[in-house]
């Protein structure tokens, strides 16, 4: 499929957007707070999604974009689904490209509202300048892919980073487990070494840390201001290669107020609605999924 021609697929439905908004009115909830999704400018959109398309080494099977199609259809339907809060998670894969992204994402949340004003870094010079900046401007979180930009969080180019997201407590989308591949500094041992020298770090670390989902849930109760959020756990695509395991559900439930879902909107292959019933079917109770689905990610940015 060209991903330069968008499509507009079955799921973008009325009726989907029915069955969604009937699992978070039946919690008495006002919406849903997705953390994880993505809006990139177009041409790096693009590039993602033929990533995805040829099945890349970091992909390794096959990964339909369920949701492709044009920028506003993707706001719409998020809307239409009653998502209260949403970010535009982008992130570099090279020197000289994080300062530009951080430009588009803050334009974007500018012209939209329910958007978190987003923004991301790289291991370079100018990244205490510009991370300064964003913070500045109003940044809500951050995004770090450690997997696709191949550094280490612990590299020495990121230490003025850590140290002012330490100060300003804005809350960074870590991708750092080391699913679907593992990365050369993906893992959790990286990360309590950050952790270790930055513990009031506000991290959320991203795909419940799968497949080292009890390292990452661990980490949590360590340390106050680790959260993880469930983008693409528990869902059948993910069972399938990295389940989750089934003795650690007991350690899941304890951790509720640390959990925040997170869908990883439009680049997952399969329904939005089967994001939400994965997470349902755990049966941890109403009040968790009340939690998950809208209060903790509405406590930690402050969303109404």
């Amino acid at each position: 499929m060209n991903s330069a021609v968008p499509v507009t697929p079955e799921p973008f439905s009325t009726d989907e957007a029915r069955r969604v908004r009937a699992i978070w009115s039946e919690l008495d909830l006002p919406g849903i707070v997705d953390v994880h999704t993505h809006f990139m400018p177009r041409p790096v959109m693009d590039k993602v999604w033929a990533y995805f398309d040829s099945v890349g080494p970091l992909v390794g099977r096959e990964w339909p974009i369920t949701y492709r199609a044009d920028e506003d259809v993707r706001v719409d339907t998020l809307r239409e689904f009653g998502v209260r809060a949403y970010s535009s998670l982008v992130y570099p894969h090279k020197p000289n490209m994080a300062e530009w992204l951080n430009g588009w994402a803050h334009d974007f949340a500018a012209g939209h509202d329910d958007c978190l004003h987003t923004a991301t870094f790289y291991p370079e010079e100018s990244a205490h300048t510009y991370v300064s900046r964003a913070i500045q401007a109003g940044t809500q979180v951050f995004k770090c892919h450690i997997q696709v930009g191949d550094f280490s969080p612990t590299d020495s180019l990121l230490d003025g980073v850590w140290a002012q997201i330490a100060d300003s407590q804005v809350p960074v989308i870590i991708h750092c487990g080391s699913g679907p591949a593992p990365g050369t500094f993906t893992g959790p041992e990286p990360i309590r070494e950050l952790l270790h020298r930055f513990p009031s770090l506000p991290l959320i670390i991203a795909h419940m840390g799968m497949p080292e989902y009890t390292a990452f849930l661990d980490l949590a109760f360590e340390y106050p201001n680790v959260h993880l959020d469930t983008t693409m756990a528990f869902t059948d695509f993910a069972e399938e290669d990295a389940p989750f395991p089934a003795d650690y559900l007991p350690r899941l439930a304890e951790a509720g107020e640390k959990i925040l879902f997170g869908s990883d909107f439009p680049n997952i292959p399969y329904g939005y609605t089967h994001a939400l019933e994965a997470i349902i079917r755990l049966d941890l109770g109403a009040d968790w999924l009340r939690d998950v689905f809208y209060r903790n990610g509405s406590r930690l940015f402050g969303i109404g």
